[in-house]
């Protein structure tokens, strides 16, 4: 049996949704508003899940890795609001070549926005949240049970699993901000989604596991229910991807936004797949 505690699974998705930040910025082609967003949003998380692991029961190793994606998103979100003079260098760059083209195709010249001569922000700083989150999330897994290294395991997989698909649909809607975004940043979440879908419903196969439930070695209190549901949100989050990846292949706009809405559902049957196993395994 296993423990799930809610700063765990905050400290999960933090970590895991700051690594993939790091995975899109270091392309330096999604504008800075992104960043700032994104430190936002799982700098908060983690701080909640400090408040709920003072609150709840304290695990030394997990209260550092939060405390430490607390700081590494204010480490690397200061440097980013301080730099952003100097923009993004890819983004400059399409914003150029672009109206250049215009620019031969009417003879109509803008003049290019000034440059600033400072240093543009460093990506790397974005693994500084991550990297100590992950360091949290094995003290987690201690804690959670036995095998040691199976509930580690699942502790780091889930958070790459969770982490991936919620980019992907928080950097979908970006695509409203700049238009103009090539599709490689959303590709390439999408793609480690499909990655880490096989090794994370594998980890949560194995004894015990999820099969277990199955033959009715556990009992879910529902005569099997819980185990049939999580079995259907894992095979639906895959379904929903491989249409996701359909969709990014038509070349209309719109189907970035499709490929959003899809990226929705993605994430409440990828949160079934992790939390309700856990939770089931936990009872």
């Amino acid at each position: 049996m296993v423990r799930l505690e809610i700063a765990s699974v905050l400290l999960q998705w933090s970590a895991g949704g700051l690594l993939f930040l790091w995975v899109t910025t270091r392309h330096r082609v999604v504008g800075l508003g992104y960043g700032w967003l994104m430190r936002g949003v799982y700098g908060t998380f983690a701080i909640l899940g400090l408040v709920a692991g003072f609150r709840y029961g304290v695990q030394p190793l997990r209260e550092i890795g939060l405390a430490g994606v607390v700081l590494g998103t204010v480490v690397s979100g200061v440097q980013s609001v301080t730099r952003r003079g100097a923009g993004v260098s890819g983004q400059k760059a399409l914003a150029e070549a672009r109206t250049e083209r215009v620019a031969q195709m009417t003879g109509i010249e803008r003049t290019a926005k000034a440059k600033s001569d400072g240093p543009e922000f460093d990506p790397r700083l974005d693994l500084i949240a991550p990297v100590i989150g992950f360091v949290g999330l094995v003290g987690a897994g201690i804690s959670a049970g036995d095998p040691a290294w199976l509930q580690i395991s699942r502790m780091i997989v889930g958070a790459i699993f969770l982490g991936a698909v919620s980019d992907a649909m928080l950097l979908g809607h970006w695509y409203l901000v700049q238009p103009g975004l090539g599709r490689e940043p959303l590709n390439e979440l999408v793609k480690w989604t499909a990655i880490s879908w096989l090794p994370e419903v594998l980890l949560l196969v194995v004894p015990v596991g999820m099969v277990s439930v199955w033959t009715g070695t556990i009992d879910d209190g529902y005569n099997g229910m819980l185990g049939w549901f999580w079995g259907a949100c894992a095979a639906a989050t895959i379904i929903l991807v491989g249409v996701t990846v359909a969709a990014l292949k038509e070349k209309e706009y719109s189907a970035v936004m499709a490929a959003t809405g899809l990226l929705y559902l993605a994430i409440l049957t990828a949160f079934g797949t992790d939390l309700v196993a856990r939770a089931t395994l936990a009872l």
